[in-house]
């Protein structure tokens, strides 16, 4: 795949002058189409385009691995659905294959579990916020304290 993948796009991405500009010509990026103000609809365009096929695709595969893209995708599906995870996730991976080939930068995967683990200390962290806007304090249940007891 890699190798279609460089055989669509080349190894000189100096045509795109940053990642954004990458995953737009992909379709892959959200179009905004606003007016008055109000946003009318963000879906990405519709593509011909082999490369954005090509890493679809690699998404849908990423989606059955234990890596931190494919802990990624399966959040995501859960929440907003595949169609629209795999897309998250193919512009994911094509900022990831910018970044490789135009800034040389090498890919090291964190694993599911440091995915998981970063997520719910941001859940977490944004649950203490809200309850401090409203005026309450989260305390953590002990092992030794039941989960319904209140003291």
């Amino acid at each position: 795949m890699a190798l279609k993948l460089i055989a669509e796009c080349g190894t000189d991405l100096t045509a795109w002058p940053s990642s954004k500009h990458f995953t737009s010509w992909l379709c892959l990026a959200p179009g905004n189409k606003i007016s008055g103000g109000k946003v009318l609809s963000s879906r990405t365009r519709r593509s011909g385009s082999r490369a954005a096929a090509l890493l679809r695709l690699a998404a849908v595969t990423v989606g059955k691995t234990e890596t931190a893209l494919g802990a990624f995708y399966r959040r995501l599906s859960t929440r907003i659905g595949k169609a629209k995870a795999v897309t998250a996730t193919a512009r994911k991976i094509a900022v990831l294959f910018y970044n490789a080939l135009r800034h040389s930068m090498d890919y090291v995967d964190p694993g599911a579990s440091y995915y998981e683990e970063r997520y719910r200390k941001r859940v977490i962290e944004n649950l203490h916020r809200r309850a401090r806007a409203f005026g309450f304090v989260l305390q953590e249940v002990t092992a030794d304290s039941p989960a319904g007891a209140v003291s």
